[in-house]
């Protein structure tokens, strides 16, 4: 009785190795490789970007950095002429990483400051760390006050630095 039970323990085990050896392997098909979508959305890859308004604020006033808010849409010629020069300019990313608390939005806050003169884009606005809007702060355009193109990137490194010239002289 006990060498039918080895005899039987032995033949599950060849059973079970064999049906196991003969299995072809599982091939998964390849996928296409996708690149993920990031909060930077194109502005910045290697920047940290805040998610929402309210976090951007938070950072803000936490780290006693001023704010700047870049309002596009993914569609817009414009925006995507301005995040190309934007993310390739790099007095700006570097302003943007050491000085800035950053954020993009594809949607309209609540926060009606923020759109002092029309919800258009692309348009950036910056906010000192007292949460005040710096309406101050404008591109070259009277009909849109906060509108920058690609060639208005020197102006926009301008604005950033009197953003931080501002936090110095008045907080």
């Amino acid at each position: 009785m006990k060498m039918l039970k080895g005899i039987l323990s032995l033949l599950l085990v060849l059973v079970t190795f064999t049906s196991a050896m003969g299995k072809p392997e599982k091939t998964t098909p390849k996928k296409e490789k996708r690149v993920p979508q990031t909060l930077s959305r194109g502005w910045g890859d290697q920047l940290i970007w805040a998610q929402t308004y309210e976090e951007a604020l938070f950072w803000s006033r936490s780290k006693n950095k001023p704010l700047m808010v870049i309002f596009h849409l993914e569609d817009c010629p414009h925006s995507q002429a301005l995040k190309k020069v934007f993310a390739e300019d790099k007095d700006i990313q570097k302003l943007a990483d050491e000085e800035f608390v950053i954020l993009n939005l594809v949607y309209e806050t609540t926060d009606k400051h923020l759109s002092p003169d029309g919800q258009y884009v692309p348009r950036i606005l910056f906010v000192d760390p007292s949460m005040t809007v710096r309406a101050d702060i404008t591109g070259r355009y009277s009909n849109r006050m906060y509108a920058y193109e690609p060639g208005d990137i020197k102006l926009l490194v301008s604005n950033m630095q009197r953003a931080m010239k501002f936090l110095k002289t008045e907080l």
